[in-house]
């Protein structure tokens, strides 16, 4: 198997800290700057698991870097360079402590409650009668809490401001880019022959201006359907062909594993984590539209020292 990024320990000229999240590590530069590394872990249900995903990171922080360019018309974002295909440099924010999650179909985590009778995700209601993998009238905002450690919590807009979490003033402005990112993502998502499912993004501030922060439209952070066949397998109840991270969740749960107390992680075989290599790159070049080129492993840890150092030096 490749090479794989399971864990950084660099040490950085001015380096303050280093954060080591379920699949990033990032490091303060003089409280101005992020490193931010996309490892190869990989996580689901809040757990990591236990091997790393051959290219993992360079996908994603392609594809998040190629996104963020992408969108800086909409609202700034914290992004400055990638000198590394694993890394980004970027802006040091104050995160807002939630995550904007958006919704255009019902599946997933919100079908599964669906299923067992709730008719309402984070104070927004959803209509009787919906089939899994529909798509609401209009896309809903269901935000979270973004916890350090453990799962994130829903949470309504009124609890996020009563809490003075966000203030309304923020909050508003955070809703109004996130639907107009929703919106440009699924265009751009429709011109590759992809449906943009749902995706979640994270903002800070830094001097009083918000900017979009960490990866966006990524298959860590968001699901797509494949638009060819779509409205077919909903007539025919079929599930739907998609690119995402749901198949690893999908394959733990029917290998008795969902993130709880006392569920040991299956056994990861070289095949399947093979497959999942794959299916990362097969999403880079589906919404992306260029060939994946995976970047050279031999002495990734050295070569990824190499690029920041000498990028912290300009």
């Amino acid at each position: 198997m490749n090479n794989t990024v399971i864990k950084t320990n660099f040490s950085f000229d001015g380096q303050k800290s280093l954060y080591k999240g379920k699949v990033r590590d990032v490091y303060n530069i003089r409280d101005q700057y992020l490193v931010m590394i996309a490892t190869d872990r990989i996580s689901a249900f809040d757990v990591v698991l236990p091997r790393g995903i051959p290219y993992k990171g360079q996908v994603l922080n392609q594809i998040a870097a190629k996104f963020l360019d992408a969108t800086t018309d909409i609202v700034p974002n914290w992004k400055i360079d990638t000198p590394d295909p694993m890394v980004t440099v970027g802006i040091l924010c104050e995160p807002f402590p939630v995550e904007m999650i958006i919704r255009g179909y019902l599946t997933g985590s919100s079908w599964r409650s669906y299923s067992k009778g709730a008719r309402q995700i984070c104070g927004v209601p959803i209509p009787d009668g919906m089939k899994e993998h529909q798509a609401f009238p209009q896309p809903i905002i269901t935000p979270t809490t973004k916890a350090t450690q453990g799962h994130d919590e829903d949470i309504s807009k009124e609890e996020i401001i009563d809490q003075g979490l966000v203030s309304k003033e923020d909050y508003e402005q955070l809703e109004k880019y996130t639907a107009a990112l929703f919106e440009r993502g699924s265009v751009m998502a429709r011109e590759k022959g992809l449906i943009l499912v749902d995706t979640k993004y994270e903002f800070g501030k830094r001097d009083g201006k918000i900017y979009l922060i960490d990866e966006i439209h990524t298959p860590d952070s968001s699901r797509y359907f494949y638009s060819e066949g779509y409205e077919e397998r909903q007539r025919k109840g079929e599930p739907q062909k998609q690119l995402s991270k749901e198949f690893v969740r999908e394959w733990l749960m029917a290998n008795g594993f969902q993130g709880q107390t006392g569920q040991a992680v299956p056994e990861m075989t070289d095949a399947f984590v093979q497959q999942v290599s794959d299916r990362y790159i097969e999403l880079y070049e589906s919404i992306t539209g260029e060939q994946f080129h995976k970047a050279d492993s031999a002495q990734v840890i050295a070569r990824l020292e190499k690029n920041i150092k000498d990028f912290l030096k300009k």
